[in-house]
């Protein structure tokens, strides 16, 4: 497993395993015995980085990993989110944060992330209130999900102007089927040294070679069932995973192993969050990031999957 440290301009920063799992499954599909053997499983393939929120399971996926780690708690690097259906306010967080840390189990949450924006709530005010919980010594890092590069740049112009904590971190949607952030996020966050955390690395499992076109979505599956998202699963998009599974194939690996790679390979994301339902995905996920691809790989793959037009440029 190879590691990677982030937030070092403001302390001595997180080290974190370049694949993580995310934790949204927890206490939803996957109840608290397999919760716990996903854990063990993934700490033994070397992952130390486990990202959840409040809102997953309603609560149940942080109790889950606060009672699966038990004594192991400083081994690991815990992520968690807030706002994503109470705000941003301050008085919001300062009952989050208690919250969280009462289900972790856990005095501190070392990655705390605004999991949206939160539109009716100043900037301002959220940092403000993150700084005082670094200062608490409830949080050690703050991170955000889901912002833009404009939304993302204007943050940490804040953090500067006011003196207080900034993001490390920036979790967004990305993989080689959906690219959007490239237009401007990531150009954000190599000038600003923020290591980003992609979610949905296979696409809702697209890159898994799980679904075929023409041929229905297996029951239990993300997209499976009365309650999957087929949009999904179009004639363009099983273009590119056909393309994308002949290039793995050609150079002896899978499609799965191209997806975690072609991410884990990239400078500018610290830990690819991969979710786990069960216990055997977790080690798979950690296996899948071994291939180191090299710039004339790169280089290909914009071929098969073009990379998306810069902000403020034309075709």
């Amino acid at each position: 497993m190879i590691y990677k440290t982030i937030g070092t301009k403001g302390g001595d920063g997180l080290t974190v395993s370049a694949i993580g799992i995310g934790c949204n499954a927890f206490g939803g599909r996957t109840d608290e015995a397999e919760t716990a053997a996903t854990i063990d499983r993934a700490i033994e393939a070397g992952i130390n980085f486990f990202d959840t929120a409040n809102s997953y399971g309603k609560g149940l996926s942080e109790e889950y990993i606060g009672r699966a780690l038990g004594a192991r708690r400083s081994e690991v690097i815990i992520a968690s989110k807030f706002g994503f259906h109470e705000g941003a306010s301050a008085k919001a967080i300062a009952k989050s944060v208690d919250e969280s840390l009462t289900r972790l189990g856990t005095d501190y949450i070392d990655l705390y992330q605004l999991h949206k924006p939160d539109a009716s709530t100043p900037m301002e005010e959220t940092l403000t209130a993150l700084d005082g919980l670094v200062r608490a010594g409830k949080v050690r890092y703050i991170g955000c999900s889901n912002l833009s590069g404009s939304q993302l740049e204007g943050a940490l112009a804040l953090s500067a102007d006011m003196n207080v904590a900034a993001f490390i971190t920036a979790q967004n949607p990305y993989s080689l089927l959906q690219r959007d952030i490239e237009a401007d996020l990531l150009a954000v966050c190599r000038a600003h040294g923020i290591g980003v955390l992609p979610y949905y690395p296979l696409q809702r499992g697209l890159l898994t070679g799980k679904y075929r076109r023409g041929v229905a979505p297996p029951e239990g599956t993300r997209l499976g069932g009365n309650g999957g998202d087929t949009r999904f699963l179009n004639d363009a998009n099983f273009d590119c995973v056909d393309a994308l599974e002949a290039f793995a194939a050609s150079h002896g690996h899978g499609l799965h192993e191209l997806a975690m790679s072609w991410l884990a390979s990239q400078p500018v994301i610290a830990s690819v969050i991969a979710g786990a339902s069960k216990a055997d995905q977790a080690r798979s996920n950690a296996e899948a990031a071994a291939w180191a691809l090299t710039p004339d790989d790169f280089a290909a793959l914009d071929n098969v999957v073009p990379p998306p037009t810069p902000e403020g440029t034309k075709d």
